[in-house]
């Protein structure tokens, strides 16, 4: 089987990922922060480890990250944590839906408006004079993505975070297709909170993410944040409100410790191997991939000059889905239809039923992309 579709998860799991959750559950089997005994301090330990370990990816500290169950908690924690009673809510053009429904959610239940910006070729000047002509004097929150989930493209995420420190603007970065693949300062970003999935780009088991929150919440106090979920948080237990210090502010419950010591393998790893090196990794196989695709006919791929992880294509007169499933047949894996994207797809102008979406992990390989460019050539004819 070759596994193309790692913009959704991450597959094969490194072999350290898989010992790491085992030895949590098989070790560290108690449940972190609750007790004093020796199972639960090991638990808070691997937990701990954890967060020095995202944290350094963004020069960070532990107690900046905040872990959830995945990205689309996180986006959803962090937007509802930062946006204002009534304000209005920019984004981009390039959103998934864990951006796109929560926004829309607070504008129903709040009261509040939302509203889109272009992202164009990414040009940041342009993208900061297109958030200037939308902004209102209720605008609350800009969220943008680090990188698409669809093509490769990487908006300005540093030049639109300049723009909303210097309008005093809360700005939330979703990491989810960048984390792991694409170097970042959480300073530099000028981000209130990166959202990122343990999944993918980090190589993690399913079932953990983090929201990164800027270091001037821990020196001013986490009051300003308001918490998704309410319960336990194993310190401060007295009082019917949630403690006031990151991270415990807004994580209620017991944490998938299992789940995050895999984490801490997977970033383990991509710190070995070097972010921009998995980069690199990834583009070569674009550059083949694009390549072949171009001398097919009747294949569109989109944004083809901007290489990365993830290359999008459809055919014409063809439904990407009956592509899929054909290339499934012949052992392949890839992703079609919208992506949990409309409004990416609507920007991208792909037809009504979507596209094909390939996407490259460390594991991929050159073998692979030319398995798949034949087998592309047997469907497509």
């Amino acid at each position: 089987m070759i596994y193309l579709d790692n913009a959704a998860t991450t597959y094969p799991k490194p072999a350290s990922v898989v010992a790491a959750v085992t030895r949590a559950m098989t070790e560290a089997g108690g449940n972190p922060g609750r007790s004093g005994h020796t199972l639960s301090m090991r638990a808070g330990e691997e937990v701990y480890a954890c967060r020095e370990a995202v944290a350094s990816l963004y020069g960070a500290r532990a107690e900046q990250v905040v872990f959830t169950q995945n990205a689309t908690q996180a986006l959803n924690l962090s937007i509802r944590a930062l946006a204002r009673e009534g304000g209005h809510i920019l984004i981009s053009d390039l959103e998934h839906n864990a951006v796109r429904r929560p926004v829309a959610a607070l504008g129903r239940e709040r009261g509040g408006s939302w509203g889109i910006f272009p992202t164009g070729q990414g040009d940041p000047e342009q993208v900061r004079r297109e958030i200037v002509r939308r902004l209102r004097r209720n605008t609350c929150l800009v969220v943008c993505t680090q990188a698409s989930n669809l093509t490769s493209h990487r908006p300005p995420v540093a030049a639109i975070g300049a723009l909303c420190r210097e309008r005093g603007i809360p700005f939330v970065v979703d990491a989810s297709q960048s984390a792991g693949s694409c170097s970042a300062d959480l300073d530099a970003l000028g981000a209130d909170a990166l959202c990122a999935p343990g999944h993918k780009g980090l190589y993690g088991p399913m079932g953990c993410g983090f929201a990164l929150f800027a270091r001037r919440y821990l020196e001013e106090g986490g009051e300003r944040l308001r918490p998704l979920l309410y319960g336990g948080s194993g310190v401060d237990s007295r009082p019917e409100r949630m403690p006031s210090l990151l991270p415990e502010r807004l994580e209620a419950g017991t944490l998938s410790v299992c789940a995050i010591a895999g984490l801490r393998a997977g970033v383990e790893m991509v710190r070995t191997l070097g972010q921009d090196q998995i980069h690199a990794h990834a583009c070569g196989l674009f550059h083949r991939m694009r390549q072949g695709l171009e001398e097919i006919g009747g294949v569109t791929v989109y944004r083809p000059d901007e290489a990365g992880g993830v290359l999008l294509f459809s055919v014409r007169d063809r439904e990407s889905e009956q592509i899929a499933a054909e290339l499934d047949a012949r052992g392949i894996c890839v992703r079609a239809g919208l992506h949990c994207a409309p409004l990416a797809h609507r920007t991208l102008g792909t037809p009504p039923d979507g596209a094909v979406r390939i996407s490259f992990s460390v594991y991929s390989t050159e073998a692979e992309v030319e398995e798949a460019l034949a087998a592309l050539r047997d469907v497509i004819g």
